[in-house]
């Protein structure tokens, strides 16, 4: 959630944030009002408690003759201050809730609108072109023995595949690649568990406008992670870090599961849009100053190895109605494929500030010098491989005869394989 005292100080920047998500302001109005019933709640239960404390010492140096009508008061005065502890615990939740309606506070220059108002920051490479009529990744998948949708469809239902022979090699070859360029920048590898508590995931932000998309398990209470960003940043909830040697940066290598809830009849073909994949994820936890410099430092480790792969794509910053409520600020990666005629998804950075540090209560501790205090760690999450990637390479690098050439960067990963041939 964002900072009360944000609220508090400046209502007009958390107004014109709402705005520019395209989002009511009277979440603002609300909040503030909840938050001020919650202090006053609080200052009547401590102003209770005094006079309580204070009675107390009375009745204790009272003459016998007065204690019995000082004892009835105390009695009296216990009630209220129950009565008040009741009304503080209430108007806690009330402005939790409220708060809790407020998405993070975009970053200045994040342009206001909706999914259409990106702004394209810069593109790489050129699309590619061919001689002859290219193949869908399906179809190319299908003459490679790489992809069978069929199957998939037969075993588990629609938007489910096996990635076959050459395909399962692939995928671990584009991860395997990715984890080595995440030990080189410095990330300690992890492999998360998939089901996470509730206060995980809504600490995450993912039990608001995405809780249609995700898997729970009802009989456990657990719910399906629709990417590691959720265990990793569930993996240091209510501790305090040592930062003072740096950010702590994790890649979560895990199955993602996603119900693609309101996205009938898009790209039902092959494996562009399904509901489960596998994915490499960086997360950070880092000090806030540092936090815009560290998303530009994982978009630049995203791009760095978009370009050895070979592809061609371009650079968005997603527009603030398109961020998704932890993310103050939202940058995707999207690599031109070929038979669509149109850049898509292949990875998404956020910098997601203290938002989910204060719903999971991460926070560092300052410097002796600067006072010793504690205070929330901002939280950055970006994809640096996933299962999608396959679409894109598959139909840039085909050729001719339904063969793919194999990026030189992934060849090591594939014993050296430099061309992948139609099975007989």
């Amino acid at each position: 959630m964002i900072d009360p005292a944000l609220l508090r100080d400046n209502p007009d920047l958390v107004r014109r944030s709402q705005q520019a998500r395209g989002l009511s302001v009277d979440t603002v109005d609300t909040a503030l009002a909840a938050d001020r019933d919650r202090r006053a709640a609080i200052t009547s239960f401590e102003e209770l408690r005094a006079a309580q404390n204070a009675h107390g010492k009375r009745v204790a140096q009272a003459p016998k003759e007065e204690k019995a009508a000082l004892v009835a008061e105390a009695k009296q005065l216990s009630e209220n201050v129950k009565a008040a502890q009741h009304t503080v615990t209430v108007a806690e939740a009330a402005a939790d809730a409220a708060l809790a309606k407020i998405e993070n506070i975009v970053i200045d220059g994040v342009p206001a609108g909706g999914e259409e108002n990106f702004v394209t920051l810069r593109t790489h490479g050129e699309t590619p072109t061919f001689d002859f009529e290219p193949l869908d990744h399906l179809a190319l998948g299908e003459k490679l023995g790489a992809i069978d949708m069929e199957r998939g469809t037969k075993v588990s239902g629609s938007r489910f595949y096996f990635l076959t022979g050459i395909g399962a090699r692939l995928e671990i070859a584009l991860m395997s690649l990715a984890l080595d360029r995440a030990l080189q920048a410095g990330f300690t590898p992890l492999i998360p568990p998939t089901l996470v508590r509730p206060e995980v995931m809504r600490g995450t932000g993912f039990l608001g406008e995405h809780a249609a998309e995700v898997y729970h398990l009802e009989e456990d209470d657990l719910y399906l992670v629709g990417t590691s960003e959720v265990p990793l940043a569930g993996y240091h909830m209510d501790e305090i870090l040592d930062l003072t040697a740096g950010a702590k940066r994790y890649a979560g290598w895990s199955t993602c599961y996603r119900r693609e809830a309101g996205s009938y009849g898009k790209d039902t073909r092959g494996i562009i849009r399904v509901h489960q994949f596998n994915k490499l994820e960086m997360f950070v936890n880092i000090v806030p100053e540092d936090a815009e410099a560290e998303h530009m430092r994982l978009v630049a480790l995203q791009e760095s190895i978009l370009q050895d792969l070979g592809l061609s794509y371009r650079v968005i910053d997603v527009a603030a109605g398109d961020l998704g409520s932890s993310a103050a600020r939202k940058y995707d990666v999207e690599a031109w494929v070929p038979t669509q005629g149109s850049y898509r998804e292949l990875t998404s950075t956020s910098n997601c500030t203290t938002y989910q540090a204060r719903r999971l209560d991460i926070r560092h501790r300052l410097p002796a010098d600067q006072g010793g205090k504690t205070q929330h760690v901002a939280t950055l999450n970006g994809t640096l491989a996933t299962t999608r990637w396959i679409v894109a390479i598959l139909e840039t690098h085909q050729r001719a005869d339904g063969s793919v050439a194999v990026p030189e960067v992934l060849r090591p990963y594939l014993g050296g394989l430099a061309v992948l041939e139609p099975i007989a």
